[in-house]
């Protein structure tokens, strides 16, 4: 009955309209833990939704145990430890989601998850981030809405919208599961003083959708977010 009602709950949830704010939020995850799918199953539905750019970040720290994470960086691992180390915590695991940058959710809890949505959602990103293409050429604007201090970073994610793997060992073995908004690649494109407005062009490639974030360092508060699909 409960997991009836938390399904019924994150449906109704879902249906909801679109708020005016893009919140990322980032799943890790992987390929070899037994309690992932949940996650990676909720990530799905906020995929549904206009509201939230949800990322998925495979981790490698699960491979020892007989089954590789073909999807897996070092470098998503060590996002994951600079937002733990930024929190005070010794320790990360799998799945969890951070919302916003700053907050921190077991990513199979749904309430808790569309609760932490709803509170970012509710309150206007600090800075405004739009994004057009020509070909190769990206083309990032960004303006802060108030005042902010010190630098922003500002950052390039593409991912894969969908993907399904058979998986043969591990803890899942013996399941095929479809992995979402993939991230493949996660790169810094430079540093922006938002007392100023951004104008920034980068070379891009590939018909892969595009994700800009824009950052309190790599471990602290997204200021905001815009998406290419």
């Amino acid at each position: 009955m409960r997991r009836l009602l938390a399904a019924f709950a994150l449906t109704t949830a879902l249906s909801g309209g679109a708020a005016s704010a893009e919140t990322v939020v980032e799943l890790y995850t992987s390929q070899g833990c037994s309690s992932c799918p949940p996650a990676d199953a909720m990530l799905a539905q906020l995929a549904q939704r206009s509201d939230v750019i949800p990322l998925a970040l495979h981790v490698d720290y699960w491979d020892y145990l007989g089954w590789k994470d073909d999807l897996a960086s070092p470098a998503f691992t060590r996002r994951q430890k600079g937002f733990a180390e930024a929190a005070g915590s010794a320790t990360v695991y799998t799945p969890q989601m951070i919302i916003g940058g700053v907050d921190h959710v077991v990513g199979s809890r749904p309430m808790q998850v569309m609760d932490q949505v709803q509170k970012h959602n509710a309150t206007p990103d600090p800075v405004d981030v739009t994004l057009t293409r020509s070909g190769d050429r990206l083309q990032i604007n960004a303006s802060a809405r108030g005042n902010l201090r010190g630098e922003a970073v500002v950052q390039i994610v593409r991912y894969v919208p969908a993907v399904t793997r058979d998986i043969r060992r591990g803890e899942n073995a013996g399941k095929t599961i479809t992995y979402v908004n993939t991230v493949t690649s996660w790169q810094t494109a430079g540093r922006w003083n938002p007392s100023a407005p951004l104008s920034m062009q980068a070379q891009i490639s590939g018909s892969q959708p595009v994700v800009v974030i824009v950052q309190q360092g790599t471990s602290g508060r997204i200021l905001g977010a815009a998406r290419l699909r």
